[in-house]
């Protein structure tokens, strides 16, 4: 259904977005958007570098999500 609908489409839903939200309205939440994804990659990367500078015994540990009670059984 969605594979369907094109340029006009497009720009006829676009006009609808903006007529009902104003622009300002729009501005502001695509503001907010770029926020989130900015402060998701700062996440990403300070979670990279920590478990970077953790070292290899860390890395192994946080990898291993097996209960205690199960490990003797393996």
């Amino acid at each position: 259904m969605l594979n369907n609908i094109g340029l006009p489409g497009i720009l006829l839903i676009a006009v609808v977005v903006l007529v009902l939200f104003g622009r300002g309205k729009i501005s502001s939440l695509m503001g907010e958007v770029g926020k989130g994804i900015t402060s998701f990659k700062k996440g990403v990367a300070e979670g990279t570098k920590e478990i970077e500078e953790a070292g290899d015994d860390a890395v192994d540990a946080a990898k291993d999500v097996t209960p205690d009670a199960d490990k003797d059984k393996a």
